[in-house]
């Protein structure tokens, strides 16, 4: 994080650390704070980013600032528009439709095997995840829930020795972050997720292999129904 400064009408909130003397150490910390406000729709889809305000309430100049915004372009988190500035990209949601697809695909056939496999030990391990999933509900914490959230289909895969198929979830999940952020934020949504998660966990307790592909299916396919909803209520967020 940079100095203890937020980024005053830019990021919505408070900053902390120190940053490096080094100017690649300050693109660094720079490009950090710039993805994580994106990621975490601090700064949604679409917003202008200033590069003047940066450096400003930052305290860096401008280089590290430019070097941020271009790694970010890269990324795909930023829309670098000659002689117009730099914007938040905005979601695409075929590319979202698509990678929705391929989990839905992938971890159904993950929650059967699950089913079929898992040891108490790897049960034990899911249940923890929900109490851990129950307290962040009650807290209405949605960076801790989403947190439980990605575990809880990371421990699927893991817990089964399914590396290949980890990796290939790792990868759409930092391309989905945004959006599953993004769709935990209606009220009540993260309650649901959870009920959503219990019923697969009981589906696996028992060692039925159809009901768990089902659960998973369901879930993911109201997370589609959902991004379809906000699509249409939100359209400035998104691109075709």
């Amino acid at each position: 994080m940079l100095a203890g400064k937020a980024v005053v009408g830019l990021l919505p909130y408070q900053a902390g650390g120190t940053v490096a003397k080094g100017a690649h150490s300050k693109a660094d910390a720079v490009y950090g704070e710039l993805k994580q406000a994106i990621l975490t729709g601090a700064l949604e889809p679409g917003r202008p980013i200033d590069k003047a305000v940066i450096c400003q309430r930052l305290g860096v100049s401008r280089f590290p600032v430019s070097a941020a915004v271009s790694r970010l372009a890269y990324d795909r988190l930023v829309d670098v528009a000659p002689q117009h500035g730099s914007f938040v990209s905005r979601i695409s949601i075929n590319d979202v439709r698509d990678r929705l697809f391929v989990r839905s695909a992938l971890e159904g056939e993950i929650a059967a095997e699950a089913a079929r496999r898992m040891t108490r030990s790897d049960k034990d391990a899911l249940d923890e995840n929900l109490r851990n999933s129950r307290v962040a509900v009650e807290l209405d914490d949605r960076a801790m829930f989403y947190a439980t959230d990605v575990a809880f289909h990371q421990l699927l895969a893991t817990r089964l020795g399914m590396a290949r198929a980890a990796e290939v979830l790792d990868g759409l999940r930092v391309h989905l972050e945004r959006v599953r952020r993004l769709l935990m934020s209606p009220a009540g949504r993260i309650r649901q997720v959870l009920c959503e998660h219990q019923a697969i966990v009981s589906a696996i307790d028992v060692g039925d292999a159809d009901a768990a592909r089902a659960a998973m299916k369901g879930h993911l396919s109201t997370t589609a129904d959902l991004l379809e909803t906000v699509a249409h209520e939100r359209p400035e967020m998104f691109s075709p």
